[in-house]
């Protein structure tokens, strides 16, 4: 049985080859830094995903680091980068913490566009919370895809979960309304709204998403404690412009960034940090119930490196 850290390191190996790897082609065994090397490595850094801002910004630590004569030796420049990642990721480390005592119940709102892993997110965090006690339910809130609940109860049963689900292309508000009235009534813990990431009609997927917010905060007055979205790694920068949409939209509290198993665009996640200065509150490298964990900035950059 592989633990979490050897799985990381593994699913995170086509990032490792083109960005650390290439790092280490490009510094070791040369005698200095030069403006070339520079650039090259600037491109480096831009291929690997890790955005305009943060590749500026390592590209800048280095001319700095050259002035004061701390990066003389090539080796080094590797070092650095490494710890400016590092610097860059812990900002985005923010454990989500739930006071049950304050808080009861609590409402995750969970978004983003299909095809992401929103649904086996919402079932892999609610199955980490039954695990502890938890009473958790589940609200099928995206009713234009039949999938999506179906998908949604076979986690539900899985996770020991309630589910509130009605039949395909119901208004997903009303589904939001059932599942808060139904949490309360039985004394539920923690509620996971799924969304809707496409619609299939002329309305508005953002202006919907809004609507869905606005009926959990009239009828749990707080809540949703947590919009989570949910961007998957595979589609690189793609992934910051879906986290900025929805932000504006509906403001963001939490990012959980999917599939880095499947990708050499693995440093999107220090682009998406960043960029957005969102918390990565989980990051997933497999299909499996405990391939989805809370995300920890060192474990990371030693998987990386």
């Amino acid at each position: 049985m592989w633990g979490f850290f050897e799985k990381l390191k593994n699913g995170l190996s086509k990032t490792h080859q083109g960005l650390v790897e290439q790092i280490d082609r490009l510094v070791l065994g040369k005698k200095t830094i030069d403006q070339d090397l520079l650039d090259e490595l600037e491109g480096l850094l831009f291929a690997a995903d890790l955005g305009v801002k943060a590749s500026g910004q390592l590209i800048e630590g280095v001319h700095q680091g050259l002035k004061r004569g701390e990066l003389k030796e090539p080796e080094k420049v590797r070092d650095f980068i490494k710890q400016e990642i590092l610097r860059i990721l812990q900002a985005g480390e923010k454990p989500l913490s739930i006071d049950f005592s304050q808080i009861k119940p609590f409402v995750f709102m969970v978004v983003g566009v299909n095809g992401v892993g929103k649904t086996t997110t919402i079932g892999k965090i609610a199955y980490q919370y039954s695990s502890q006690g938890k009473k958790v339910l589940i609200g099928a809130a995206d009713t234009f895809r039949a999938a999506a609940v179906e998908q949604l109860q076979i986690w539900a049963n899985r996770a020991g979960a309630d589910l509130i689900k009605q039949s395909k292309g119901t208004d997903p508000s009303a589904v939001a309304f059932d599942s808060i009235h139904a949490a309360k009534a039985r004394n539920i813990d923690l509620v996971f709204i799924d969304t809707a990431g496409r619609l299939h009609t002329k309305v508005n997927l953002m202006e919907e998403v809004k609507k869905v917010k606005r009926i959990i905060g009239r009828e749990c007055p707080g809540a949703p404690h947590e919009v989570l979205l949910v961007l998957d790694a595979t589609t690189g920068q793609n992934a910051i412009s879906q986290a900025k949409l929805f932000n504006e939209a509906i403001g963001v509290t939490g990012i959980v960034l999917t599939k880095l198993d499947g990708t050499a665009k693995g440093g999107i996640i220090v682009g998406i940090t960043q960029e957005l200065t969102i918390p990565i509150r989980f990051i997933g490298v497999g299909e499996g119930i405990d391939d989805l964990r809370e995300f920890n900035a060192s474990e990371f950059v030693q998987a990386l490196f």
